[in-house]
């Protein structure tokens, strides 16, 4: 097998990219976190699509050193939504600063997360920090929480270009996962996304995001 291919690129004129990438920044704006979902069900093979999606990123030295585990099964859900509420509970009630809650006072949030158990789907994203051998050797792999971190962000943008709504959720600490999901000790979880339609009725919290060119640096 030859070491390098030819790239297939399909040149766009100057207004084509720009026209692209304004109608991208369009549709990305209405991206929303989501915690209300509703009861219809997605299609494994949209979850494996998405999923495909994420697992293209850009990794370092091209190890993919991520694991996703997609979780339908009602039960499961519900020894993570219990796990996760126990260390949420105690976030909230001691672990998190008083300016940290009154951070996440315009979010309306809590310590209950029912969307663990509404979502159709949750996607757990484990990070591998080293892989093993066919022979129990360890295998070192590369700036691993940029890889996954990367990773995440193509499935964040993946799901919202299915048509679907999903939530970055980091319950801390999240070593549940790893227990009920039954993965190895070289995983580690990374992130838990609840997937779906949003619930009709759907509300957000009114802000706003910083899209204006303040936060943005160019140099010519």
């Amino acid at each position: 097998m030859d070491p390098f291919i030819p790239y297939d690129f399909q040149p766009s004129s100057i207004e084509e990219v720009e026209q692209k990438s304004a109608k991208h920044l369009e549709e990305i704006s209405k991206r929303r976190s989501i915690r209300s979902f509703g009861t219809s069900s997605i299609p494994k093979k949209v979850i494996e699509n998405i999923l495909l999606a994420a697992n293209s990123a850009p990794s370092g030295a091209n190890k993919q050193p991520w694991h996703f585990c997609a979780v339908a099964d009602k039960e499961i859900k519900t020894q993570i939504r219990k796990a996760a509420e126990e260390e949420e509970y105690t976030n909230y009630h001691g672990r998190m600063s008083d300016a940290w809650l009154e951070d996440l006072k315009p979010l309306g949030t809590d310590w209950e997360k029912p969307f663990l158990t509404e979502a159709p789907w949750l996607i757990v994203v484990f990070k591998r920090i080293y892989d093993v051998g066919v022979n129990g050797e360890i295998q070192k792999n590369y700036y691993v929480n940029e890889s996954v971190g990367i990773a995440c962000g193509m499935l964040i943008n993946a799901i919202h270009s299915a048509g679907l709504v999903t939530l970055t959720h980091t319950p801390s600490p999240m070593n549940f996962l790893q227990k009920i999901l039954q993965r190895p000790e070289n995983e580690k979880p990374y992130l838990l996304l609840p997937i779906g339609f949003p619930a009709p009725n759907t509300l957000v919290p009114n802000i706003l995001k910083k899209i204006d060119t303040s936060v943005i640096q160019i140099i010519e």
